[in-house]
């Protein structure tokens, strides 16, 4: 027995170590995502990938969508070819994995968001492909208008044809080159086709009257597009991020983590008792 009592006490020793080790990594991971700066999406990004509602919110984004464009084929002008345009990321695919390593690693974009984008691993938000496959059964042009950088092109076309995604080709394909403003290249498309749907998540997707504007500037905009919604403009749900929290910060996005909690309380309509 005595044999094999320092070797019984060495096999403890590692197991102690293995446990404390372990112990001392999840005690990392639990306490790290309450200091990070991207913590205050938590509640977003759960949400976003477990809710059926957001799933329901799709399906009937492109439920409607699927209906007016038949409505809109019956009288729509035929001079040009007619075209939808789609925004990509939370409209078609679903980075919400990107934004829950934000939560968990601490970390904001535009850190590791390149190396997402060149994963290629972003899925299709539901009802998304089906959607677009409809429309190009229709005989309408497909564009895909983005801000992903222009140097993402290769891995964006990659990601979309991972799922078969129709078009997908460069002259389809519009990403951020000089502004995230997309107003000139959906100018660009219209000097070839007619417009006959846009579908986004953000308000950019569809104006550029709300582009780095204040938030009661971005009501008044969409108050008056109000009549375009669930017609030619089919938004997507996304609470993650976008020009609506911009909006709360006077679009500074330099201020601290402390400053933007501060705007982001001040901004709510409050139930005082």
């Amino acid at each position: 027995m005595k044999k094999f009592f320092p070797i019984l006490l060495l096999a403890i020793g590692l197991l102690s170590f293995q446990i404390v080790s372990d112990t001392q990594g999840v005690d990392k991971k639990i306490k790290k995502p309450s200091d990070s700066p991207a913590h205050y999406m938590q509640l977003a990004v759960a949400w976003y990938q477990t809710a059926a509602e957001t799933r329901a919110l799709c399906y009937q984004a492109f439920n409607i969508a699927r209906m007016s464009l038949d409505l809109t084929l019956q009288t729509a002008p035929s001079d040009k070819p007619l075209a939808v345009v789609f925004d990509i990321d939370e409209t078609l695919l679903d980075n919400s994995p990107y934004q829950a390593a934000c939560v968990i690693n601490g970390i904001s974009y535009p850190t590791q968001w390149g190396e997402w984008i060149q994963a290629a691993m972003a899925e299709p938000v539901p009802g998304a492909l089906e959607f677009v496959n409809y429309v190009n059964s229709r005989g309408v042009d497909v564009f895909y208008v983005s801000n992903r950088k222009a140097d993402e092109l290769e891995a964006t076309i990659k990601n979309l044809n991972k799922f078969n995604f129709p078009q997908v080709e460069e002259s389809h394909i519009m990403l951020r080159e000089t502004t995230s403003n997309k107003e000139p290249r959906r100018q660009k498309i219209t000097e070839t086709h007619n417009i006959v749907m846009l579908v986004g998540d953000n308000m950019g997707d569809f104006t550029q009257d709300c582009t780095k504007k204040n938030i009661e500037e971005r009501f008044a905009a969409t108050d008056n597009m109000k009549n375009q919604f669930g017609r030619t403009y089919i938004v997507l749900p996304n609470p993650m991020y976008g020009d609506w929290e911009g909006a709360m910060y006077d679009n500074d996005y330099s201020i601290t983590a402390e400053q933007k909690d501060e705007l982001r309380n001040k901004v709510m309509t409050v139930f005082k008792y």
